[in-house]
């Protein structure tokens, strides 16, 4: 009964199977076939073929399987990237002066910020956001902030009149001196109607204006050590 069965598998086999698609079917030097999965040894195509109908192929091809899986879950698994831990040191210190173009008129904001302990090789980055893009305190579209970042300090956000500012050549500018470690921003804005002492400038956080001073002389300015009255944003 066993082997009726047998032959009734192998002709199956023989009849449904091209075995040049078999990747562990192999003729060896003595002219005898070979399963390269079982390591069995078959004296021809149609022994072989009612093998690997047989239980102990057919596990062997589920063990397969199963390590082929494991092996291929683990390779699309993305490898964790460690990111270095950055310590930040607190907010950098920093003046800020209000002056007027005596030329065009126009208003002129110059920013100063001390970076004593800027990592060696970093330079500092500064960018504009509106109002709806940071997350300290609530939108108001008078305002927009400049940020200016380097490590390891925290970011520092200055909130500056929310009006068009002039960035033809020479009227925006920045600069790095790598010797004293200082960052300086300088705007100007097109808008001409106000005079310097009358436009706001306040560092995000501050209790009062970072330029409170309404003096009547063309210029004022205020300075601080990164003190509670700065806030980062983020």
């Amino acid at each position: 009964m066993a082997l009726a069965r047998k032959s009734r598998l192998r002709d199956l086999a023989m009849e449904t199977s091209d075995l040049s698609k078999d990747p562990y079917f192999m003729r060896n030097h003595l002219g005898t076939f070979e399963c390269k999965l079982c390591s069995t040894l078959h004296t021809n195509e149609g022994n072989y073929l009612a093998h690997t109908q047989g239980k102990r192929h057919q596990s062997n091809l589920a063990r397969r399987a199963h390590m082929e899986g494991i092996k291929t879950k683990v390779a699309t698994v993305a490898p964790e990237i460690l990111m270095p831990k950055i310590v930040k040191i607190g907010r950098p210190g920093f003046r800020v002066e209000r002056t007027q173009d005596a030329a065009t008129g126009q208003r002129v904001l110059r920013f100063e910020i001390d970076f004593p302990r800027i990592e060696k090789g970093i330079q500092p980055r500064h960018r504009l956001m509106s109002a709806y893009e940071q997350r300290v305190e609530p939108a108001d579209n008078k305002w927009q902030y400049l940020l200016v970042a380097a490590i390891p300090y925290q970011t520092i956000g200055f909130k500056i009149p929310n009006e068009k500012i002039d960035r033809r050549p020479g009227k925006f500018s920045t600069s790095w001196n790598a010797g004293n470690l200082t960052f300086v921003v300088v705007l100007q804005y097109e808008n001409k109607l106000l005079g310097s002492e009358d436009m706001e400038v306040e560092v995000i956080g501050a209790s009062a204006n970072a330029a409170g001073n309404n003096s009547s002389s063309s210029s004022s300015s205020s300075s601080g050590s990164g003190s509670s009255a700065v806030a980062v944003l983020g």
